[in-house]
């Protein structure tokens, strides 16, 4: 009893102190405007490659641009597309994993069916595969992200209303002529939600890593917008002259993914929730 509740308590401060990181860096997303020193895309030659100084905190890129006000800039595209991700993603398996649990059948295996010929494939793989048919971009990354990301949660989301729909509340709540989008409203989606905060949080870096990963490539994010992917590629000329235009951005992926990871795994401790 003694050691459940202080991993409890242990649970709890991880949730708090994850929640408080991730706070602050959706913060800086929004604030970036008045956190950046200077225009992150602003090319300035004669101060190329320049170390840390008042005017430049973390120095400069090697076309003089402020690394500071880019890695702040790359916030707001690396967090804000990977909630675009997770919440397209989700919104897409989450009526399909109903549809099919709920309905079953024929419909059931038709979807499932689509699923497994998407998993099948390699998610990143898929991925370059989409992007290489229909060109290099970020819509395209972020479009091949979402086609790869729904049959997770759909799968995950059609197993919890399998097992939901069979309880005695559904089964009263039909017997009294409750309509199926009532019951779906009122008993399927209150239930599944705990569940869904904690995929969410384990997902999200996933999709930032992935779309880092993309944009490392020279697949997703296109210069000279700031992000991090792309200042890891475009730092990887001057590894051995300037490493830190390598490792600022990286740093950034790293503390973000490793967030999202021990807040959903606290998560998944508290509400008894299984990750992929």
């Amino acid at each position: 009893m003694i050691a459940m509740f202080r991993g409890v308590l242990k649970s709890q401060k991880v949730i708090v102190i994850c929640s408080l990181i991730l706070c602050i860096l959706f913060l800086i997303t929004i604030f970036a405007p008045w956190l950046a020193p200077n225009d992150p895309i602003a090319v300035n030659l004669a101060h190329k490659l320049q170390p840390p100084s008042l005017d430049y905190p973390l120095g400069t890129d090697h076309l003089g641009r402020c690394t500071f006000s880019r890695i702040l800039y790359g916030a707001r595209i690396s967090l804000g597309f990977a909630l675009l991700i997770f919440f397209s993603a989700l919104s897409i398996g989450l009526i399909i994993g109903i549809i099919a649990g709920y309905i079953g059948g024929w419909v059931d295996q038709l979807l499932m069916r689509i699923g497994d010929g998407l998993m099948a494939i390699p998610s990143l793989l898929f991925v370059l595969g989409f992007v290489g048919i229909w060109g290099a971009g970020l819509k395209q990354v972020i479009l091949g992200l979402i086609l790869v990301q729904w049959v997770y949660y759909a799968r995950v989301i059609r197993g919890m209303v399998l097992s939901l729909k069979e309880q005695n509340y559904i089964i009263a709540a039909k017997i009294s002529g409750s309509s199926t989008s009532t019951i779906m409203k009122k008993h399927i989606v209150p239930n599944v939600l705990p569940s869904l905060a904690v995929m969410g949080t384990l997902e999200m870096g996933w999709a930032i890593m992935n779309l880092s990963s993309m944009s490392f490539l020279g697949l997703g994010v296109q210069p000279p917008t700031p992000e991090w992917g792309a200042m890891i590629l475009e730092g990887k000329s001057y590894i051995r002259t300037n490493p830190t235009l390598m490792i600022y951005p990286g740093l950034m992926i790293m503390l973000v993914v490793v967030t999202f990871n021990l807040l959903g795994e606290s998560l998944s401790e508290r509400f008894g929730v299984k990750r992929r």
